[in-house]
């Protein structure tokens, strides 16, 4: 799915009234009928919703779902800050809908003293300010955010919690933001709900479907968007009934050194489970053994050192190659490392310490082969590519970087982050807080590697690779649950994973 600006939705919103067409107010009543769907199926009506609204078309919004949450029985009572301003056309239309209905209270509030009190168990519905919001709140404004903010009670916010800008957050004032335990946004999610820093004012989303123009949405371009389940099945081909494992590729893993074999073999083994034909695991002499008894469906090129990295066989034979899990940062490794690196293998995954090695070589990534695929994650990407005063400034760095040195970085996160060589960026939708475990990285990088030996260009093999490792993990979480999760479980699971999106 697309991810829109805010400008950008408001000019879907605009193409929507004129060419459905359907007029403004209409529009505005459509998606509060959504809001109030959801308040239905998910809120008794035994406590009051306290329902506070802004001057502009959030406020009428809020005033709209005030109206239809009062006709089917709820208790409602609504707060209007308009802050010295006018109201919007529409907001003063549903403002006057709500007085002729008279069975909901309007406070306006004009200072401090105007601002609602708790008992408990109110829910408070958050409609004051949405996505046109440029500038960090302030005054009478600001001061209501942290009053609700200091309450204990449920918060809902419509569309996007009040005082959070829709992409860029740099200059913004945090604590003049509401923390919403709901947030119902129409039709897309913004691209600032995607940082980490604004979980806590988020909460659990919920995308509402409006109705927008489905021929606009479709023309209008834009290079951000998140991963969808249609969108990855369909870039998975069938096997044909002939296919032998040569069919599928050779992929090379360079991974692991003394100490370190546990990572070798949970990308071995993850490169296998993703469809790759033939792996050839090239590790230190004192590690064969281990891959040999772990993973006996590999093959072994063994180093000449016992103990790390230090050359690499003919790539010729190989159709992807992929290193970095457990490798050190030994200065033989970083030079076989340089050494691949002028070979130009035509499809790489870089991880891990192969990433490190880099970083410390900066000079070195102008030597990346074309849609080479880096996995850092944000500390590596940190020292690849510098520091960033927050996810969205970091966005940017990591747009620019995969432009610069045209490859595509996959930064890994809750949302992992895949950038394209021709600056589009993909989100991705899968995934739990228990792959925050040791070797998850690992697995990831093997699957995209064994994606890569098969027919999957460098961009299908990243996109595709990200969102089955996150749906493996997600179909472990519900076997193991979230804490006792493994990386090893997000591997046992890529069978299912690929069965979900084949069966798609």
């Amino acid at each position: 799915m697309k991810i829109f600006t805010a400008s950008q939705i408001g000019a879907i919103d605009r193409a929507t009234i004129e060419k459905e067409p359907i007029p403004d107010i209409d529009l505005m009543e459509r998606a509060s009928l959504q809001v109030v769907n959801w308040l239905v199926r998910n809120l008794s009506n035994e406590s009051e919703l306290i329902v506070m609204a802004g001057p502009g078309n959030n406020g009428g919004d809020a005033l709209a779902v005030a109206r239809m949450m009062a006709e089917l029985n709820y208790i409602v009572r609504v707060f209007l800050l308009t802050d010295g301003r006018n109201l919007s056309d529409s907001a003063a239309t549903n403002r006057q809908r709500l007085l002729d209905q008279g069975s909901v209270p309007i406070l306006e509030i004009l200072s401090s003293r105007d601002f609602p009190s708790f008992l408990g168990n109110e829910i408070v519905i958050d409609g004051l300010f949405g996505s046109g919001l440029n500038r960090p709140l302030n005054g009478l404004a600001a001061q209501l955010v942290k009053h609700l903010n200091n309450t204990a009670n449920m918060v809902v916010s419509i569309d996007l919690p009040s005082g959070l800008m829709a992409e860029d957050n740099t200059d913004n004032d945090c604590t003049t933001i509401i923390h919403a335990n709901y947030t119902l946004t129409f039709q897309f999610p913004k691209l600032s709900f995607f940082f980490p820093e604004h979980a806590d004012f988020i909460g659990d989303l919920e995308v509402l479907p409006i109705g927008l123009h489905g021929d606009t949405i479709a023309e209008m371009e834009t290079p951000f968007s998140f991963l969808e389940e249609w969108f990855v099945a369909n870039k998975i081909p069938k096997r044909g009934k002939f296919a032998h494992k040569g069919t599928f590729g050779h992929a090379l893993l360079i991974a692991g050194s003394y100490g370190k074999m546990g990572a070798a073999v949970l990308s071995a083994r993850a490169c296998l489970r993703s469809g790759a034909g033939l792996l050839t695991a090239h590790v230190p002499n004192q590690g064969y053994r281990i891959m040999h008894v772990t993973v006996p469906e590999a093959m072994c090129s063994i180093d000449q050192s016992d103990l790390m990295f230090t050359e690499f066989p003919d790539l010729k034979q190989f159709s992807a190659v992929g290193v970095g899990p457990g490798l050190g940062q030994k200065t033989n490794s970083s030079r076989a490392l340089k050494q691949l690196l002028l070979s130009a293998p035509e499809k790489l995954v870089l991880d891990a310490d192969a990433l490190n090695i880099l970083a410390a070589n900066s000079d070195w990534l102008s030597l990346l082969p074309p849609n080479t695929i880096l996995t850092p994650h944000p500390r590596e990407f940190e020292r690849l590519a510098g520091k960033s005063e927050n996810s969205y400034l970091q966005m940017q760095k990591q747009i620019g970087f995969s432009r610069l040195y045209q490859c595509i970085v996959v930064l890994k996160g809750a949302h992992t982050q895949i950038s394209l060589p021709d600056g589009r960026l993909f989100f991705n939708t899968t995934g739990n807080p228990g792959m925050a475990t040791a070797g998850s990285g690992d697995v990831l990088t093997g699957i995209i590697l064994g994606l890569l030996a098969q027919s999957f260009s460098a961009e299908d093999a990243a996109l595709v690779g990200v969102y089955l490792h996150g749906l493996a993990g997600d179909l472990a979480a519900n076997s193991v649950g979230e804490y006792s999760l493994l990386a090893g479980d997000i591997t046992r699971f890529m069978g299912q994973a690929f069965l979900q999106l084949v069966q798609k």
